[in-house]
């Protein structure tokens, strides 16, 4: 296995725009450091543990019945439309959002498997950095640790720049606007699996 080239693959998929570091770095703004902590730690062990799964056997379900993995690629897209929507009507005053709590541990974990972009990831990582002519368990916990490995801090710079933002977005309007964009942003980056499920359907 190239270790060198799985860690630049890590840190090109994991340091780049995607649902989670948006949500991270919103989660930054709204609710700062401490608070969000939960929920960076619940991507990356959630994630570390959805590559072990597919790894080790969920691949050939997709394989067996292709349609398993379309379905979960629609609920995901709803799932997140429904937290772009969300973001972008997020109270921001103070009075009003002191019960709002970001994402917890757990959720954070479960949303992995409903993200379009953590899918792509996670199979794009097993194709490309394992063999079947080696040892195919020792290959997949490589790959799982690496990524929390690497790609926790990754998660941790999109929440500084979130919580450097907090102090920028003093007046409630700027945060406003601010969650609008990243909802935005959220959309755009559903566009590429839109695509593919329009172009599968009308194949």
């Amino acid at each position: 296995m190239e270790f060198i080239a799985l860690i630049l693959f890590i840190f090109s998929t994991s340091g780049t725009p995607g649902p989670n570091n948006i949500m991270i770095l919103t989660s930054g703004v709204n609710h700062g450091i401490r608070n969000s902590l939960p929920h960076v730690f619940g991507v990356n062990i959630g994630f570390l543990v959805m590559i072990i799964c597919v790894g080790l056997g969920i691949m050939s379900l997709f394989q067996q019945w292709p349609f398993l993995h379309k379905l979960i690629q629609i609920i995901g897209i709803c799932y997140l439309l429904y937290l772009a929507f969300k973001i972008a009507t997020m109270p921001v005053n103070n009075e009003i959002n002191s019960d709002k709590k970001p994402f917890s541990f757990l959720q954070a974990a479960a949303f992995q498997w409903v993200n379009p972009k953590a899918w792509v990831m996670c199979v794009s990582a097993i194709v490309a950095f394992s063999s079947t002519n080696n040892n195919v368990v020792e290959q997949v916990l490589i790959i799982s640790v690496f990524y929390f490995i690497f790609g926790l801090p990754c998660s941790f710079a999109w929440l500084m720049v979130g919580k450097w933002l907090q102090n920028i977005l003093t007046h409630d309007v700027y945060v406003k606007r601010f969650n609008r964009i990243m909802a935005l942003i959220l959309l755009t980056s559903l566009y590429p699996m839109f695509s593919e499920i329009i172009t599968t359907f009308s194949a």
